[in-house]
């Protein structure tokens, strides 16, 4: 169904200033808002199919996914930049890592020349803020703007430590409450992060930050840490991944024999782990039946993320969305300055799902004698933790949780409460 630009822009203005009619209005402009970020799919799919194909034989190391922006994203840029809905250029987008900053260069060039070759999409624009970065957040990155079938793309190519800065934000805005990307909350929050990103950049070019430059980054840490952690609204910590969760979308990938797959993955920000994973039909309009029924069920002022991820390889997530995850550091020249992001300094060495497991356990004070049997904690108590098995695994061999194998019950360890407490 084809829509007119006149109706597309009436329907992002009326849904970002919250200005319609009645009821049956603000369905009718949702109906036609749904529809044009829909028409974003087929299009933005079969460009990711085609760079994959194009980078079969690359021979550097790279990660890519794809994913349809989220409507609370698109309102809100609506509201920011006071620009019409159908301008948007990053509705439908993909998304390159590659190790250096180097590589995002071998790529642009190995890119360019194979859309020379062909007809199907051109590159419309090339923005990039790899050099002095975007805004005063430091956002750095390679962007290219496809023009496919009357729709805009986005390519975002970014190197390991650009990538693992603009995770690291993401996460963080979460903890804190804000959109440190889109230039909310604290200017001393958002400076910490502009001065996080410059010091990347010069590891980047192979030059050693001074002690000067450390010193500063670590007064702004410690500022921006006390501002965040008073306004925890979450309470959201990073954890250790529980490689188990992977391994079960894999197992589910290859069950499906496609080559790719779209995912709905819903996120709760409140307990730090994953509700669910679902495959979707790759066909546009069940997919984006699936995505809008999430995005109404798990609404995003209650801290649930529902995104839109398209990948041949579910396992490459973990480094394309690595926020949902709990941040590692994956690249040896960060050693230095792990404890510079914040959130670090409170790292665990348990998974996700792990302390939720752990969080039920306690809120409902279970210790000692007092005890519950495996399969209620596992099917009523904690039927969304996807890796309860392995989880709970951990916490026994940690002896966080004292397991009885004669009744199959648990219970968390009165001889370890003073390292349990630590956790809440």
């Amino acid at each position: 169904m084809e829509i007119s630009k006149t109706k597309i822009d009436k329907s992002g203005n009326a849904l970002s200033k919250g200005t319609f009619k009645d009821e049956i209005n603000f369905i009718e402009l949702e109906e036609v808002f749904d529809e044009f970020r829909k028409g974003h799919l087929l299009p933005l799919t079969e460009t990711t199919l085609e760079l994959q194909i194009w980078l079969s034989n690359y021979s550097q190391r790279y990660y890519i996914a794809q994913r349809l922006k989220r409507k609370p994203q698109i309102i809100r840029k609506l509201r920011r930049l006071s620009v019409r809905l159908s301008q948007l250029q990053d509705i439908g987008g993909a998304r390159i890592i590659v190790d250096t900053n180097k590589d995002v260069e071998m790529l642009f060039k190995h890119l360019k020349d194979k859309v020379s070759e062909q007809t199907e999409f051109t590159i419309d624009r090339v923005a990039d803020y790899r050099q002095k970065g975007r805004d005063v957040t430091g956002y750095r990155a390679l962007h290219l703007i496809f023009k496919r079938d009357g729709y805009n793309l986005e390519l975002q190519i970014r190197s390991r430590i650009q990538h693992y800065w603009a995770e690291s934000i993401e996460r963080t805005s979460v903890i804190y409450g804000h959109h440190l990307k889109e230039q909310e909350g604290d200017a001393s929050v958002i400076n910490y992060f502009k001065k996080l990103s410059d010091i990347f950049f010069e590891i980047e070019a192979g030059r050693e930050p001074t002690t000067v430059q450390k010193i500063e980054l670590d007064r702004l840490r410690q500022i921006s840490e006390n501002i965040i952690l008073d306004s925890d609204k979450h309470k959201v910590f990073d954890s250790y991944v529980n490689e188990d969760i992977i391994k079960t979308l894999s197992s589910i990938e290859a069950n499906k024999k496609e080559s790719f797959n779209n995912w709905i993955i819903i996120f709760d920000w409140n307990s730090g782990s994953f509700i669910n994973w679902d495959i979707v039909d790759r066909n546009p309009d069940e997919a984006i039946k699936a995505y809008v029924r999430n995005e109404n069920l798990y609404p995003a002022d209650s801290g649930y993320e529902v995104v839109l991820i398209g990948s041949s390889d579910v396992a490459t997530v973990r480094q394309t969305h690595s926020h949902y995850f709990g941040i590692e550091n994956y690249d040896n020249t960060l050693e230095n300055l792990d404890q510079a992001v914040i959130g670090f300094s409170r790292r665990m060495d348990i998974d996700t799902g792990a302390r939720q497991i752990l969080h039920c356990l306690y809120r409902k004070h279970f210790w000692g004698v007092k005890t519950t049997r495996i399969p209620t904690l596992k099917n009523h108590f904690c039927k969304n933790v996807i890796t309860f098995d392995s989880s709970l695994a951990v916490l026994v061999k940690k002896g966080l949780v004292t397991e009885s194998v004669k009744n199959g019950s648990v219970s968390l360890n009165l001889g370890k409460k003073n390292e349990i407490d630590q956790y809440f």
